[in-house]
């Protein structure tokens, strides 16, 4: 798949509004953002396809939270892809970029030739917010379940937010010169009722509430199902972005819901590792389980799991005397 070239709306979240529906979202684009997550390990495929989904979700929902916040969505799972972990770090300060890491845990020998997501098995999608210090994290949690990881956010939403959401997502392979790398986009559309709809039934899979299932009616339910009407007119490739921008693209859905764009916020690749952090979570093991971390040379040595990074520390740094 050709994806075009790297152009300047890449890395980047545009949110908008819909006037004549009463509807807000979101188009993301990604490419160097994947770029940093993906090239530090030897993903499978199918793996990487996930990791990649599970970061445009991120960034369209990450979009949202407030300065300093910090967004992590996490999938565990039974099947051969154990975990997905992203995080998304709002900007220090107005006009800074947000920061995405991602990483996936999984069993090689179990990964087969199915589709992405029928890598995982039983588990749960999950979401937390962490608000900062002294604040209680918030965190809700759906199960697997629907077909793709867009699936299991729209219900996310749906049961523990009471807010109808569509994602419409696409990430592929780019064959570009300077080497093959991912890019991802994404559409996030979400209804703001009035009031939260009462809700007696659920048709999602396992008793999953669904989006249409808790849209209000009368103008409210027309609204969102023509929005999603208009929202199924859009492309792979005007998705993904190497030929339209973001704010042309809503004109070409949503022309007549009257678009409104509000600033982009623009993302990009950031890991919060450091040999101090390292010390700090070393710091709760005992001397007995540092000794056994520590290498034939009296060294420790640890690795970040979202960037590679590697850190070779004298275990007298993190309380430990190698002659105890």
């Amino acid at each position: 798949m050709s994806l075009g070239q790297k152009i300047t709306w890449d890395d980047s979240v545009l949110p908008f509004q819909l006037d004549a529906s009463d509807i807000r979202g979101r188009v993301a684009r990604l490419d160097g953002v994947l770029d940093g997550i993906l090239k530090q390990h030897n993903y499978p495929p199918a793996v990487e396809a996930l990791v990649a989904e599970m970061a445009v979700l991120t960034a369209l929902i990450g979009q949202t939270i407030k300065l300093r916040w910090k967004l992590s969505l996490q999938v565990q799972s039974k099947g051969a892809v154990r975990m997905i972990a992203t995080d998304y770090y709002g900007p220090t300060e107005d006009g800074e970029p947000a920061r995405i890491r991602a990483y996936a845990s999984y069993d090689a020998d179990r990964i087969t030739d199915a589709a992405p997501f029928e890598q995982l098995g039983e588990g749960y999608f999950a979401v937390l917010i962490n608000q900062g210090e002294d604040m209680t994290p918030y965190q809700g949690i759906t199960p697997i379940a629907g077909g793709s990881l867009s699936d299991c956010a729209e219900a996310y939403f749906a049961q523990s937010e009471q807010i109808p959401t569509r994602f419409e997502l696409s990430f592929g392979l780019s064959t570009e010169t300077e080497g093959p790398h991912w890019r991802a986009g994404g559409v996030m559309l979400q209804h703001m009722p009035k009031a939260s709809p009462f809700v007696s039934d659920a048709s999602g899979e396992g008793g999953v509430l669904t989006a249409n299932d808790v849209v209000a009616g009368g103008d409210d339910g027309e609204n969102w199902t023509r929005a999603n009407i208009l929202l199924d007119t859009v492309e792979e490739l005007e998705l993904i972005g190497p030929s339209i921008a973001p704010d042309m693209l809503l004109l070409r859905l949503f022309n007549e819901e009257a678009p409104r764009v509000y600033e982009a916020q623009p993302v990009r690749f950031g890991c919060t590792c450091s040999e101090e952090r390292v010390r700090q979570s070393l710091s709760i093991y005992s001397a007995k389980d540092i000794q056994t971390m520590t290498t034939d040379e009296g060294r420790v040595t640890a690795d970040c799991q979202f960037c590679g990074s590697h850190f070779d520390l004298d275990p007298a740094s993190v309380g430990f005397e190698a002659n105890a």
